[in-house]
């Protein structure tokens, strides 16, 4: 594969820019410019100090069962793939994989739906299975189901009828690779195009997508533009001590930089067999990723409770000897480190056996709007049973995790930072009893004059987007460009995420 050394160095130097300008300078005790992006608390970037509070995590309730299996082409070795909005419609897709002997890869199929609740199979009728014509099998332009991962490219100006990608890996040498066919040596990524996201063509010319790293492109691969990078992102399973992730971009989608192992800080490592990365609506500056967190040889469910479950085998695998959950993971746009703020479970396999096997509890990609108060994510559930189903999931908008205070009472105050906007806005909840107030400090710590916590109106209740009162008002806009700090005095209660923006025109 040819570089570009020019490229290759402007890349860098890009890169270098974003992480040079989020982290303030060189110098850790620069303020940092947030602008007025929205700072959501899934890690530590922002805070300085907490006394009495904790980061907290939250996991997301049941929303209902999305889809389930009730077609011949679907089994219990179905899985997850991705699901986004496109043309006011929700597109889910899926890996249908029966246990039959010689199914060792499966079809992609899709479901539709308007509202995320309520799904349909389309009969597309363009791949057949056996004696059925109209399955919802997604297929290539002369009609041959595929195994492929969609995904939506947002970038500004995609032509039509390539705003839906989708792409499965082979060796360099051209052999298609399956989990149960691993060849040796590099791989590759074979990249299709779609109007509709059921009919699919090959790219020409394809992208030059190579790696080298151990086990790549092995399951959970997912890519994005991101606005903030201005550049493709991709995420990828390799193998690093374990099941792990690897790192790739792009400016031009056809020349990728070389591929970088995720680290994960001081945190201890885990195997996370998919990642499902992708930039956060409300703040596209931070990456979210469900990650599934694989526990080789972790044996919970009994004989006995196979055999109520029903638990299948394929290809001679028993997956009764394992088990999984999912974890949040987060990153910042350039950074090529995952922060581990949280090592508990974000999705928890729950109650009964049926989810305490292997390779279950596997999120798909996409994290969608449920109206404005929630975000919905759907995860596969299951595995190897005839009972598979993806889970509609609900969480708070913004709520991935919180800053939280007991009823006693407890401060956060961030780094030094700077900000542009008129007025400061919250994602916050409290009980009945309790309460948020709001002091802006200059950089050494000392209340700025009209903005302390006592001139501050006490905010009571549960909202996502509530402004930020003082004696005066609520106008910011004369702090705007210094550096400041904010102190967050809570009782009894969560704070989600703050923003700094512009005063609503009338």
């Amino acid at each position: 594969m040819t570089r570009n050394p020019l490229r290759s160095l402007v890349q860098c130097l890009t890169v270098f820019t974003i992480l040079f300008t989020w982290t303030g300078s060189a110098r850790a005790d620069d303020p940092v410019d947030i602008g007025s992006r929205r700072e959501l608390f899934v890690d530590r970037f922002l805070i300085e100090r907490m006394e009495n509070t904790a980061l907290k995590l939250h996991e997301p309730i049941p929303g209902g069962v999305a889809i389930k299996i009730d077609k011949p082409w679907e089994g219990p070795a179905n899985g997850p793939r991705a699901v986004f909005r496109h043309d006011n419609r929700l597109f889910m897709y899926y890996r249908a994989m029966t246990v039959n002997e010689g199914d060792v890869s499966g079809r992609t199929c899709v479901a539709i739906s308007k509202d995320g609740v309520t799904w349909t199979k389309p009969n597309l009728g363009l791949a057949a299975y056996g004696e059925h014509q109209d399955t919802n099998m997604i297929a290539d332009d002369a009609g041959n189901a595929l195994t492929v991962i969609p995904w939506l490219d947002a970038r500004p100006g995609v032509p039509k009828n390539e705003r839906i990608k989708a792409f499965y890996s082979e060796a360099v040498s051209g052999e298609k690779h399956t989990a149960f066919r691993d060849p040796k040596g590099p791989k590759r990524l074979v990249m299709f195009a779609s109007a509709d996201g059921f009919t699919f063509r090959k790219l020409d010319p394809q992208p030059e997508i190579v790696s080298k790293l151990a086990n790549s492109f092995d399951g959970g691969n997912t890519m994005f533009w991101s606005d903030v990078e201005q550049r493709y992102v991709l995420y990828f399973r390799i193998w690093d001590r374990g099941r792990s992730i690897g790192r790739m971009t792009s400016e031009d989608f056809l020349h990728w930089s070389d591929p970088q192992p995720m680290t994960y800080g001081d945190s201890p490592r885990e195997q996370l067999y998919t990642n499902q990365t992708q930039p956060y609506f409300r703040a596209p500056h931070i990456y979210i990723a469900p990650a599934a967190r694989f526990m080789e040889r972790r044996r919970v469910v009994t004989d006995e409770q196979v055999k109520v479950i029903g638990l299948k085998r394929s290809q001679g695998h028993f997956y009764g000897d394992d088990c999984s959950d999912a974890v949040l993971l987060t990153s910042r746009a350039g950074s090529t480190q995952y922060d581990r703020t949280f090592m508990e479970g974000f999705i928890r396999p729950g109650l009964g056996p049926s989810n305490w096997v292997s390779r279950t509890n596997y999120p798909l990609t996409g994290i969608l709007p449920n109206g404005s108060d929630q975000i919905m994510l759907f995860v596969a559930r299951h595995y190897m049973q005839d009972s598979w189903h993806i889970e509609r999931l609900l969480l708070r908008t913004d709520g991935f995790a919180s800053v939280n205070a007991p009823w006693s009472g407890g401060e956060m105050v961030t780094k030094p930072l700077t900000f542009a906007g008129e007025r400061l806005e919250i994602n916050y909840s409290t009980s009945a009893a309790g309460s948020v107030r709001v002091e802006i400090q200059d950089a050494e710590g000392g209340p700025l004059p009209g903005f302390a916590a006592n001139d501050c109106a006490e905010i009571i209740g549960d909202e996502i987007t509530r402004t930020v009162n003082w004696k005066h008002g609520s106008d910011v806009s004369r702090l705007a460009g210094q550096a400041v700090r904010l102190q967050f005095e809570l009782r009894d209660a969560d704070l989600y995420s703050f923003q700094f923006t512009e005063k609503t025109k009338p």
